[in-house]
């Protein structure tokens, strides 16, 4: 499975393609579903551009993107959005439009709680794994491990193109005996972000592309949006990375 990462918690200010509004976002969806995407992760955003869990924010923009394509939507439940764990479940729990799933970086300070209230809620749980942090460690304690959708391998902290894939080959090694057989997704960020991919695609891992990995093609040229990304990202994998 490639799923493409529409925005992330990039701005205007970033790029002048990343997508911000309810529409841009829905046309960004629109044109990489076209290219091969087969999942959808955004990051819901304020006018001003900030990441919000508010259902004011995260309502419309779910509706204009389900209206654009027909394949599973997900959202973000970064602490970002919301550094306290009781405000970000209350907020979850006030959304009138579901995702289909939703990503809870188990690093994160009250990660048990949001996923609970996800599942609640009948939303499935992309468990967000960062290398280089206790994630692995609390995802391994938690009783809700084995009833999340998929796990994210994410190598976010090592941009260095030669040293992320041993980074990542590290976190999947960690993930063995904890991931409960659920899918593994892998990716990286930046610089790492197209080696990662290579990577994963290598080991038959689902992956994920987008402006919120990366801003630049794998020959460093700037992208002109998340369609061309992952076209590239079909074209490197030989087709679609995990089938």
């Amino acid at each position: 499975m490639l799923q493409v990462c529409l925005n992330g918690a990039r701005t205007a200010a970033d790029s002048g393609v990343v997508p911000m509004s309810p529409a841009a976002l829905a046309e960004a969806a629109r044109q990489a579903v076209a290219a091969g995407a087969q999942d959808v992760h955004v990051h819901p955003k304020t006018p001003c551009g900030q990441d919000s869990l508010s259902p004011r924010v995260v309502d419309p923009v779910l509706a204009a993107i389900r209206e654009a394509v027909d394949v599973p939507v997900g959202v973000t439940t970064g602490a970002w959005a919301e550094p306290d764990p009781g405000r970000r479940a209350a907020q979850i729990s006030s959304w009138t439009v579901l995702p289909d799933h939703a990503s809870v970086n188990w690093h994160e300070a009250g990660a048990d709680a949001v996923a609970a209230t996800l599942l609640e809620r009948g939303i499935g749980v992309e468990a967000g794994i960062w290398a280089g942090t206790a994630a692995v460690e609390h995802f391994a304690r938690s009783p809700l491990a084995p009833r999340v959708l998929r796990v994210l391998a994410e190598v976010i902290d090592d941009t260095d193109p030669q040293s992320a894939p041993a980074t990542a080959r590290a976190l999947l090694a960690a993930l063995e005996p904890v991931a409960h057989g659920r899918p593994v997704l892998l990716h990286g960020f930046d610089g790492g972000a197209w080696p990662v991919l290579r990577l994963a695609a290598e080991l038959g891992l689902c992956s994920r592309i987008g402006i919120e990995d990366t801003l630049l093609m794998p020959d460093g040229s700037p992208t002109a949006g998340n369609a061309q990304l992952i076209a590239a990202a079909r074209d490197m994998a030989g087709g679609r990375p995990g089938e």
